[in-house]
Formats: structure tokens, C-alpha cells, sequence
């Protein structure tokens, strides 16, 4: 009778297996594969060879804590001669002596997580039972049957494995980017990912179903939206909107998801403070990029904000142009949040592609705070039933914004001018560039065309589908070409009269800081005209002087200052209103590179900002993400106060461990200029 086969090792083939599934930056130590994909492993044998006549060999991949072949979290196969398409299957490769070469292939569709494969190997009636080793399966972009398949190579590189981008903030008629460190195969965050998984709600209470649905990515999705905040879970972060922020971090400080991450963790998974809208739309990019989920964070701007779903948005204005009170409906000036792309086996055909995902905690949804995955093709089509959340989504681009004048005596008078446009300027990183991409015609139809008639119909947005009434007056906000931080500089009321009759107005213009989701601050520049006169077919232009004296005390992080101009024209009972949000640019920060960049040699990164106040900087700050920084967050205070013009300067040791193109990203913070950002690429080459 045959002597016991025994095995010696098993080579799991780390470096093959990470080059084949695109995988290198995660398969240092373990094996991290995608499904639906074959990988390699060898399997060394002691005393005697495998025997194909006489040895019997089963494998055995087990998932989650309870794992059930029904709940397909368990799947025991046994050699065969052949892989059989979208099933558990290992074959000989190839046999030397006592060494034999085996392709293990999985499903496309097995649940992703953590595995244990084990092996069987019998002779006769007598066995015995090895661990082959532990394996990460994640989602797979490049397999056709994969519910994640994306077509573009150039689009996987990008939405799967690119670890930096750029995040869109400031206003509608200034657009500014932020890059982000996403970092989804640094150190740790994979098995960070697991862990969110592993915290959920849904696995806490029924383990062995949650771990069978992660085979589905809506399911996974649905899970992370809920799980990067912490409003009903152990989740990631807390949210926090009123610029208080001493007993933690500043949303506007992060620059990357890395740390967030690696700090929820090592706090035994008590939330992270603060997030606001592009940190949880970050970090939740981070997290489903790491899965295998092509991902990319996006940018609304005039975002609205609509409780009720009546998709209207309605403010109160006094007749000093004062709003009336402060309400939770409102219009943000931009909002982040994800498209993961997926098919629907769900819905309808044609509703495959990209689904928003939002995991800033705004509404409820099913009970949880988590927003979709909604079809963006849905949201363009006003086909509000669709799971799951398109009425909230549609509203966030679509909603109407009218503007009510409250009278002496109580009564409500609409303003003329037409109303802010919401839903603009939609925009996300373009493939392979460091540039912005506007992708508002996913969301939307062309304005007035019989498509977007029939949206709006569909959705029942009777508001939008009713004609405006035009009115012989037209006022708007204009700005002056340079307005950086520290600077005075003019805005303009520009007013038109349009008939051809006089007309004498009173034109109220305010000018106040505000945050980035509609909440103001102090005032910081005012003007009245009593008796304006507007001759017939004119225009006037009225500046407002805004001081760096009057703002800069109250001006938030998200260096906004809104400015409202009301006209009035008392013996019509007509009233204008017209805003205009101002973004401040920050000064720049220039970032050198000193040293020949390649694979394992240190490199010096020199970050360096000049002064732009007419008043020192204290309590000054440097802070750098990525660009094989792969340790913990690297913080360099400045101890000096830096003097008004003065250039600030520091240095940092870089060893960067992959081959190819890194960004390098940059914050700074002081008391008087907050969350500066800066990157610079930087190409490694091989060592």
C-alpha cells in the first residue's frame, strides 16, 4: 500500500499572482486575488510525488466565521483536467518530481473577503489534512462576468488603481481642486476594509447571510455608504458642520484617507473626528477601490438639499434682504459624493454603468443613514422609484429654489429674478489627467429640450415645467478679476432696465462669509441706495468694497464669502434678488523634489509658502501624504511666527517603494491661513 502523501510547503506565488490580478501593492505577505480569475500555487511534497492513479486531492475555501456551501461562503473541489467556467476548480499545471504546479480558479461571482484554503489528500482509505494558506478575494473590474466589469483599461487603471486624484471644492464660477491621497494598497487599509465589513450592523446580527451577500457589489456598496459614518454603527467618521473643531481634526486638514483609516482602527474602531462631505465621499472611494469596486468621488455644485421631496427649496428674506431664519433645507454650494460602477440585475436593462453612492449622513434610508447605489442613469431620466434614493439624488441636482420677501403685514411676495440654478458643474478627475471632467449631462438632459421636458414630467416636477415670468429688470453679482486671501477687492451689482421706462429702486448688497453648505456668518460688507435711478434700456454697475479687516476674523475654512444684492422697487411691489458665492484663493505652496527619484532611494521634499498677509503666521504647520510616504503621517511644525511677506520653508525624507507615477500632497495650517493645499507628481523609476 502507498506510503501517506505529505506535503512539505505550499507556495502561494505572491509576486505571478499580484502581477497577474493587479494586486502587487497588496501581495507583500499574502495573497490578494480577483475573482473569476485564475491563480498560481505550487505545492511541495515530502518522501514521495503526487500520483495521479493513486492520490486523491480535495481543496477546500471557507469564508466568514459560519461558513455554509449554501450560503456559498464554502466550496470544497477536487482536482480536475479541465477549469470549468465560473466554478471552484484547480488543475495541474505542471509536475516536477516531488513539486506540483496548480491554477486554482474562482467564480465571478463568490463572495469577496478573507479565505482559508485547506487540502485534503487521501491514499486509499487513509488521509490527511494541510492549510494551504489564507487569501484575499476582491471584486474584478477585468473579468467580463464580473457584476464590476469595466471595458477601458485606461478607466480600470484609474477608478480601480490609481491610490491619488483630485476632490472639486470653492463655487460654481470658481472651481477648485484638491488633490487626495486615496491609498487604498498602503499598509493595513485592506485588511482596515475587511474590518468595516466586519463592523456592520448586518454581520453583527446575521454573520453567515452578510458574508454570502458580499458576492453582490450593490450589497457592498449599500454597506460602505452606511459604514463610513458612524450615525448608526461603529462606523468611520463624525460628521460636524459648525466650525468648532478643537477636539479633533478639521475636515479641511485631511488630505488623504490613509490616516483616517489606520486612526479608526487604532482606536478600537471608535469614530474619527470630523468628516464633511468629500472626506466621507474620500474614504469611502478609498474603501471600495481597495475591494476591487471601480470608483470615483464627485463633485454637485448648487447641491440642494430637499427634506420633504416636494423638490422645491424655498428661502424667507426680510426687506432688508436678511434671510429669516435658518433652516436644514438648503443649498449647499457644492456636495461630494461616489459613482461606483456595476451592473443591475435588479432594474430595468440600460440601468447598469454608474450608481451614486452617498455616505454623508444627510437622510435615512431604509432606516439607515446610507444613500444608494442610485442608477445616475435613473436621476437623468426623473424615474424617481428606482432604488434605491433617485428622488433624493434627483433633488440634489434638479430642485427649485424660490425666493420669498416677507411684508409688514406677513404676507409672502415672490422674488422676480430668476432663482439659483441647482445641479451645476457636476465634475469629477478625468481619466489618466490631472484635470477636471464635467459630467453633468449624466445627471441631466439639456436645458429646455423636449428630454428634459419629459424628465421632469416623469418626475413630477410641476415647479420646473411652468413658464417664468420675465420682468423690464435684471440684476446680477459680478467680481473683480484677482480676490486671494488677505486682499481688499470690489464686487458689482450690475443692474439692467430693459423697458423703456424710468424706474427708482432701493438696492440692498450684503456681503457675508459662509460655509460650504449654505450656513452664514457675520457680515463682512454692506451697502444701501436709498434712491437708485435707472434711466430706460441701461445698466449700472454699483461696487462693494469687502476688506481683509472686516472678513478675516470670520471667515470659515471653506474661504466663502456669499454676496446678495436685493433691489426694490416699492411702487410696483417687484423685488430682485441676485447672489453670487466667492471663493478666496489661497497663496500657493511650491514643492521641490531634491535627489534622483527611484525605487528604495531616499528622496528630500521641499515644501515651501510665502506669507500673503499683512500680519504674521502662527502655530504653522506642514503636513505630506503620499508618494511612498507609507508610514504614519508625517506633521513638521514650524516654530518661528512667519512675518507678512516672509517665505516659510521645510524639508522631508521620502523612501518611495513602487515604480511609477506618485503624487506627493501638501496641507498646510496656521491660525490665520487654514487647509492650504498643495501636490507635485513625481515619476519613480526603477531602482
Amino acid at each position: 500500500m502507498a506510503e501517506d502523501l505529505v506535503l512539505e510547503k505550499c507556495d502561494l506565488e505572491l509576486e505571478a499572482n499580484g502581477r497577474d490580478h493587479h494586486t502587487a501593492g497588496l501581495c507583500r505577505e499574502r495573497l490578494v486575488v480577483r475573482r473569476g480569475q485564475p491563480f498560481w500555487l505550487t505545492l511541495h511534497f515530502t518522501g514521495r510525488s503526487y500520483e495521479s492513479s493513486v492520490d486523491s486531492l480535495t481543496f477546500s475555501a471557507v469564508t466568514g466565521p459560519d461558513p455554509s456551501e449554501e450560503a456559498g461562503t464554502k466550496a470544497r473541489f477536487s482536482l480536475s483536467s479541465a477549469v470549468e467556467e465560473g466554478a471552484w476548480t484547480a488543475v495541474v499545471m505542471d509536475q516536477q518530481d516531488s513539486v506540483l504546479s496548480l491554477q486554482l480558479s474562482t467564480p465571478p461571482n463568490a463572495p469577496v473577503g478573507l479565505y482559508r484554503l485547506s487540502l485534503e489528500a487521501s491514499t486509499g482509505y487513509q488521509g490527511s489534512s494541510f492549510v494551504l494558506g489564507h487569501f484575499t478575494l476582491l471584486f474584478n473590474s477585468w473579468c467580463p462576468a464580473d457584476a464590476v466589469y469595466l471595458d477601458s483599461d485606461e478607466e480600470r487603471r484609474e477608478y480601480v488603481l490609481s491610490q491619488q486624484g483630485f476632490i472639486y471644492q470653492g463655487s460654481v464660477k470658481f472651481i477648485k481642486s484638491i488633490p487626495w491621497n486615496f491609498g487604498q494598497f498602503e499598509d493595513g487599509i485592506l485588511d482596515i476594509c475587511l474590518m468595516i465589513l466586519d463592523r456592520n450592523p448586518k454581520f453583527l446580527k446575521n454573520a453567515c447571510r452578510d458574508c454570502s451577500r458580499r458576492s453582490n457589489p450593490i450589497y457592498v456598496g449599500r454597506v460602505v455608504s452606511a459604514m463610513v459614518n458612524c450615525n448608526d454603527d461603529q462606523g468611520v467618521l463624525l460628521g460636524r458642520w459648525d466650525n468648532n473643531y478643537k477636539d479633533g481634526i478639521s475636515p479641511m486638514f485631511w488630505i488623504g484617507s490613509v490616516d483616517i483609516l489606520r486612526r479608526w482602527k487604532t482606536s478600537g474602531c471608535q469614530h474619527v473626528k470630523y468628516g464633511q462631505c468629500w472626506v466621507f465621499a474620500a474614504v469611502a472611494c478609498t474603501v471600495l477601490r481597495c475591494l476591487g469596486i471601480p470608483t470615483r468621488v464627485v463633485t454637485n455644485f448648487n447641491s440642494a438639499h430637499d427634506q420633504n421631496s416636494n423638490l422645491l427649496i424655498e428661502y424667507v428674506y426680510n426687506k432688508s434682504g436678511e434671510i429669516q431664519k435658518e433652516k436644514s433645507e438648503m443649498i449647499w454650494n457644492y456636495h461630494c459624493w461616489v459613482e461606483s460602477w456595476m451592473s443591475r440585475p435588479d432594474l430595468q436593462p440600460g440601468y447598469e454603468g454608474w450608481q451614486a453612492l452617498d455616505p454623508t449622513p444627510q437622510e435615512k434610508s431604509e432606516g439607515t443613514y446610507c444613500c444608494g447605489p442610485v442608477p445616475v442613469r435613473a436621476i437623468k431620466e426623473g424615474d424617481l422609484s428606482t432604488k434605491y434614493d433617485a428622488a433624493f439624488v434627483f433633488a440634489e441636482v434638479n430642485a427649485d429654489v424660490v425666493n420669498w420677501i416677507q411684508q409688514d403685514d406677513g404676507s409672502l411676495c415672490k422674488s422676480t429674478n430668476n432663482s439659483q440654478a441647482v445641479g451645476m458643474k457636476i465634475s469629477t478627475k478625468s481619466v489618466g489627467r490631472d484635470e477636471r471632467e464635467d459630467i453633468t449631462h449624466n445627471y441631466k438632459y439639456p436645458e429646455g429640450s423636449p428630454e428634459e421636458r419629459e424628465a421632469f414630467r416623469k418626475a413630477n416636477h410641476l415647479n420646473k415645467l411652468t413658464e417664468k415670468e420675465e420682468t423690464g429688470l435684471a440684476m446680477r453679482i459680478r467680481v473683480s478679476e484677482s480676490m486671494s486671501m488677505g486682499s481688499d477687492f470690489d464686487v458689482f451689482a450690475y443692474i439692467n432696465n430693459n423697458t423703456s421706462e424710468s424706474h427708482t429702486c432701493r438696492l440692498l448688497l450684503h456681503a457675508r462669509t459662509v460655509s460650504y453648505n449654505g450656513i452664514l456668518g457675520p457680515e463682512c460688507g454692506t451697502k444701501d441706495l436709498l434712491n437708485l435711478s435707472l434711466e430706460p434700456f441701461s445698466e449700472k454697475s454699483i461696487p462693494l468694497r469687502i476688506l481683509y479687516e472686516k472678513y478675516c476674523e470670520c471667515l470659515t475654512e471653506s474661504n466663502l464669502i456669499k454676496v446678495r444684492g436685493l433691489l426694490v422697487e416699492q411702487a410696483a411691489n417687484n423685488y430682485l434678488l441676485a447672489e453670487r458665492d466667492i471663493y478666496l484663493e489661497n497663496p500657493e505652496i511650491k514643492i521641490r523634489i531634491l535627489g534622483e527619484p527611484k525605487q528604495n532611494r531616499k528622496l528630500v521634499a521641499e515644501a515651501s509658502l510665502r506669507n500673503p498677509l499683512t500680519s504674521p503666521l502662527l502655530g504653522c504647520s506642514f503636513t505630506m501624504e503620499g508618494a511612498g510616504l507609507t508610514e504614519e503621517q508625517k506633521v513638521m511644525d514650524v516654530l518661528d511666527p512667519v512675518e507678512a511677506g516672509e517665505e516659510v520653508k521645510v524639508r522631508v525624507d521620502l523612501l518611495p517603494r513602487h515604480v511609477g507615477r506618485h503624487k506627493l500632497v501638501v496641507n498646510f495650517e496656521s491660525d490665520k491661513l487654514k487647509a492650504v493645499k498643495g501636490f507635485r507628481n513625481v515619476l519613480i523609476g526603477p531602482a
